[in-house]
């Protein structure tokens, strides 16, 4: 989210042509922008010259709420697959290791278990997921036991890539360079938007 200019602007003001009028009063968020008082006119228009959700984190910037931000992808996840046609299911409870079931088609017995992962951190010109989940304090890799595919989505540019459990890396770190890589380090990027893989 780019932060927001606003301006306020009485009537008579607003009949006015001469953009010196329109001084930025404060920086504020779209959802913190309150309602106007009576006689009076507010408007908000984004900073071209900046971009927030591209920059990465500053050392001493204090982190997100990963929870939340995590229960933001998988609301994208089931939003977009919806919207695609998908049929989709979520497991009772929290015990698996899997986020949602995936039918490939109305009529087939094929299912996908797909884990959902999110990020919203540029770092050396790349976003990067871990395929790994935390058990009872103990750290784990998933595994084709555990589940079908990892679904990683890259949260300020609303994409995601759907890899198969199998491709994941040993490390356990997928990385992705949406924006190009000088390294050709891009080696995951054909699962981008990669729908019709759960759809076999």
């Amino acid at each position: 989210m780019r932060p927001w200019s606003t301006y306020a602007l009485s009537p008579s003001t607003v009949r006015e042509t001469n953009s010196n009028l329109f001084q930025p009063i404060h920086w504020l968020k779209a959802w913190e922008i309150p309602d106007p008082a009576p006689g009076l006119t507010i408007f908000a228009e984004a900073d071209p010259a900046y971009d927030h959700d591209l920059q990465p984190r500053r050392r001493g910037q204090p982190r997100k709420n990963t929870k939340l931000t995590g229960e933001l992808g998988e609301a994208a996840f089931l939003h977009t697959a919806i919207q695609r046609g998908l049929c989709v299911a979520r497991p009772w409870g929290d015990s698996r290791r899997y986020d949602f079931i995936v039918q490939s088609s109305p009529c087939s017995n094929t299912f996908h278990r797909i884990q959902v992962k999110c990020t919203e951190s540029l770092n050396a010109r790349g976003f990067q997921v871990q395929a790994t989940y935390c058990d009872r304090k103990r750290k784990g890799k998933y595994t084709p036991a555990d589940i079908d595919f990892l679904i990683a989505y890259i949260i300020p540019l609303h994409l995601f890539y759907i890899v198969p459990i199998a491709a994941c890396p040993k490390s356990a770190s997928l990385r992705f360079y949406p924006q190009g890589s000088q390294r050709n380090q891009a080696k995951l990027e054909h699962y981008r938007e990669a729908w019709h893989l759960l759809t076999r």
